[in-house]
């Protein structure tokens, strides 16, 4: 076929199919094995699943994912509101710099950020130190080694990812609103809470559930910050497939994982429009 006689819906297919192939080659393909591993190894049958119901610390290992994603994506939104509320009403000077700083650590990596957390929160790091220099503590606090670190640095880590989509809604939000709410004689609170809020929603549910997400498969920060005693889904893959090599195990608990995060997503997407709540920037 000469290229003048192709028709749209060719050059439509033409165009996705490199993208298409990747997806298949390196993406689906993968997962097709992994889910037919958890069903053959050590031998074929629904042997692994099994220990989703009888297993004692897989099932701690996903309390504890879900726990820590949950209140990582608490405070992400919190902060990230406060972050982007203050990017929204600073002068257009002030903007630049903010969001910049915003964007700065996608430019560090991950594990840089981690370490400098391990390097704060050891028992000879710098806020042990200072605590003891003025003499608030007589020995050094248990910062890290537990959920109290890794929630720290989750959060750390987390946050830019609930700042942008909320600070991109944000910006399209026409500020006449509260101001005509203001000249009707409503307080700032009421303005703030019943106008300039709700126009809000889609940006904090997007970043919402793009941190939660993001958090249940998280493993740097938490293997480093937990030190194997806050033992996170990702990292007891790790263990299960590179320590004991249970394959079988590992790829169902891989499964497992992928599946709990799309039901989040489907359970979300019954409460708010999706496509809205992620496209939606005005």
């Amino acid at each position: 076929m000469t290229p003048g006689l192709l028709t749209d819906r060719h050059r439509y297919w033409l165009l996705i199919l490199p993208a298409l192939l990747v997806m298949i080659v390196f993406y689906i393909w993968p997962l097709v094995n992994i889910l037919g591993i958890s069903v053959t190894e050590p031998e074929p049958g629904l042997g692994n699943y099994t220990l989703l119901a009888t297993s004692h610390p897989i099932q701690t290992s996903f309390i504890i994912t879900f726990r820590v994603a949950a209140i990582t994506t608490a405070f992400c939104l919190v902060l990230g509101y406060i972050v982007s509320y203050a990017i929204y009403n600073a002068s257009q000077r002030g903007v630049g710099l903010m969001v910049a700083l915003v964007l700065l650590p996608f430019w560090i990596s991950v594990l840089i950020r981690s370490f400098s957390w391990i390097v704060l929160l050891g028992r000879s790091g710098l806020v042990n130190d200072a605590l003891m220099g003025m003499g608030l503590i007589d020995r050094p606090l248990r910062l890290m080694h537990n959920e109290f670190g890794v929630l720290i640095a989750m959060v750390h880590v987390m946050l830019p990812f609930a700042v942008l989509p909320i600070m991109a809604n944000m910006k399209g939000i026409d500020r006449s609103f509260v101001n005509a709410a203001r000249g009707l004689g409503a307080s700032e609170w009421t303005a703030f809470w019943q106008v300039y809020f709700p126009q809000t929603k889609p940006g904090v549910l997007s970043a919402a559930l793009l941190v939660f997400v993001l958090s249940l498969g998280f493993y740097i920060t938490p293997a480093l910050l937990g030190g194997g005693r806050v033992l996170m889904i990702s990292e007891y893959i790790t263990y299960q497939i590179q320590e004991f090599l249970k394959w079988g195990t590992g790829t169902m608990l891989s499964v497992t994982l992928l599946v709990a995060t799309g039901v989040v997503i489907l359970a979300a997407a019954r409460f708010v429009n999706l496509r809205r709540a992620f496209l939606e920037r005005g």
